[in-house]
């Protein structure tokens, strides 16, 4: 894939370094605008099922089985991943988030998934 792939909290200012920018949740962050967040592109069908969402809540002992069942989802989810593939394709893109945990949220497992050189904000 051509374009580097970042990821960032929706919490932290958005840059022009930032490329294209994609909220990969499935529900909008909240007490956050939609001017602050200057979000390009909401792909909330790439985001794990509420049922998968609900099941980890953000626990860091479930983090392995998560990622497992995302990932299951994510391949059953061609037509949405193919879409932020050609995203990422036209260049520099990051991936907007909610979650306080940096290290153990769906943008973590869904950059490693597409192959994407990740980073947490700047």
């Amino acid at each position: 894939m051509k374009g580097a792939v970042l990821l960032k909290r929706a919490y932290e200012p958005a840059e022009p370094e930032d490329g294209q920018r994609v909220l990969v949740d499935r529900l909008w962050p909240r007490g956050v605008s939609k001017e602050k967040a200057a979000i390009d592109l909401w792909l909330k069908e790439i985001a794990p099922s509420t049922a998968l969402r609900q099941w980890f809540n953000h626990d860091p002992a479930l983090w392995e089985e998560f990622q497992r069942r995302y990932r299951a989802e994510l391949d059953a989810n061609g037509e949405v991943v193919g879409q932020l593939k050609d995203v990422i394709r036209a260049g520099k893109t990051t991936l907007v988030y909610g979650a306080k945990d940096e290290a153990h949220n769906d943008a973590v497992v869904l950059a490693e998934y597409l192959g994407g050189t990740t980073s947490a904000g700047s």
